[in-house]
């Protein structure tokens, strides 16, 4: 089904959702739209929202589970915009959010769904989940010209680390928050701006009314942008991105 605006969506397709969790998908061109949908089908999710422009067409052996939102996602808000109206229309409900030619992984999810994994997330008494983006390419036999090509992606086993995140009003380190940099964004920061170079991304998270996204893909509430509680370590999970792949060629 598809919805031919954002508010749209939020006034008559947000309400009629069942439980989730549920995955939002931001399609900034055409490319490999279906197979990050089938992948967001496969891992449980069991609603996929898809924002994307006019000229956009999904398969149409799609499930009824997927919705299409028309959205300019490449708007300087397109994004935060639309997951900010989602926090607001499903409260307490789980959310992912990616792009297009994104595929999410996370432990053991070769057997258990998504909803399993995050039950078990939130028996550990924690509302968001630190991801780390790590960046695909096509591999050089493949000649993709948009760097896209999900037979021959190849990924940097090497270069990555991560730097204290202080806050910027008193310049201390932040309570278990920390920056994570590598893959192409690293190898070709020249060509990076500063701000878009880090690749952690709090992906996975359960929506609570204020909460607000921002756009570096943190959140308003501090907590949320943990890598671990107080006591002792928890999940985290990868998505596997080809976006900066698109972006170099």
């Amino acid at each position: 089904m598809a919805f031919p605006s954002l508010e749209a969506f939020i006034k008559d397709g947000a309400p009629t959702l069942g439980k989730g969790p549920y995955a939002m998908i931001f399609a900034e061109d055409l490319v490999e739209v279906d197979s990050s949908v089938w992948h967001a089908l496969s891992r449980g999710f069991r609603h996929v929202i898809v924002f994307g422009p006019d000229e956009l067409a999904l398969d149409p052996g799609l499930p009824a589970s997927v919705k299409l939102v028309r959205h300019d996602v490449i708007a300087p808000d397109g994004v935060t915009r639309a997951v900010n109206a989602m926090i607001e229309a499903r409260p307490g409900e789980w959310m992912h959010y990616c792009y297009n030619a994104e595929y999410l992984f996370y432990p053991f999810c070769e057997t258990r769904t998504v909803g399993e994994m995050l039950a078990f997330h939130a028996e550990e008494r924690r509302d968001a989940m630190l991801c780390y983006v790590i960046d695909l390419y096509a591999g050089p036999e493949s000649g993709a010209d948009d760097g896209v090509d999900l037979e021959t992606a190849h990924l940097d086993r090497t270069g990555y680390y991560a730097l204290g995140r202080s806050d910027p009003l008193t310049g201390e380190p932040k309570e278990r928050q920390l920056d994570f940099f590598g893959g192409l964004r690293w190898r070709f920061e020249e060509h990076i701006p500063p701000a878009k170079r880090k690749i952690d991304r709090i992906a996975l998270f359960r929506a609570r009314p204020g909460v607000r996204l921002r756009e570096n893909h943190t959140f308003t509430d501090e907590e949320y942008n943990t890598y671990s509680c107080p006591w002792h370590h928890n999940l985290t999970a990868a998505i596997a991105s080809f976006r900066t792949a698109k972006a170099l060629r």
